[in-house]
């Protein structure tokens, strides 16, 4: 049995064949049990952990996608609402001047006439001024004409007479 007794580099050590073929069976034996029992739970195990880390990957780049869609349509609704705020303004600006217009144009219309009252009012008195000062200068003359009437009047006396009436006419007025 040449397997039974090698000889490695010195005559005094031997290696037993046996003990290598027994070795080696339950070596054997061992890696078909771990595999049984504890590969494929080990394996079973990665791959779970692939198949969660890959999900994970998966589930990651949908929240980005999401995020990134979320996003854009924020700044579409803030570039809406930012329109729409300028809209406002511009409308706002628009109504005040046509505001600003109506206002004004009432005011006009208001003194315009406020002042045609004013000039009818100031017509009315000058009427009634003059007519006052036609009694007055009636009144006068007929005063006048009585005094001549009463007493003959030199030229004189008609020039101071014409005199005090028209001084009479002058304080009344």
């Amino acid at each position: 049995m040449f397997l039974d007794y090698l000889v490695l580099g010195s005559s005094d050590q031997f290696i037993n064949g046996g003990d290598i073929l027994v070795t080696l069976a339950v070596f054997v034996i061992l890696m078909i049990a771990l595999k049984k029992v504890a590969w494929g739970p080990l394996m079973g195990i990665m791959q779970q952990r692939e198949e969660l880390v890959a999900s994970e990957i998966e589930s990651a780049e949908k929240s980005r996608q999401e995020s990134q869609q979320l996003l854009e349509d924020q700044r579409s609704l803030l570039k809406e609402a930012r329109l729409e705020a300028q809209t406002i303004v511009e409308n706002a600006k628009k109504q005040g001047d046509l505001q600003k217009e109506e206002i004004t144009s009432a005011a006009r219309a208001e003194a315009l006439r406020l002042k045609e009252s004013a000039v009818r009012d100031i017509e009315t008195e000058k009427e009634k001024a003059i007519a006052a000062i036609r009694g007055e200068v009636v009144s006068l003359s007929v005063l006048a004409a009585s005094k001549v009437l009463e007493k003959q009047v030199s030229e004189e006396d008609n020039r101071a007479l014409i005199e005090e009436t028209i001084a009479k006419a002058g304080e009344t007025l």
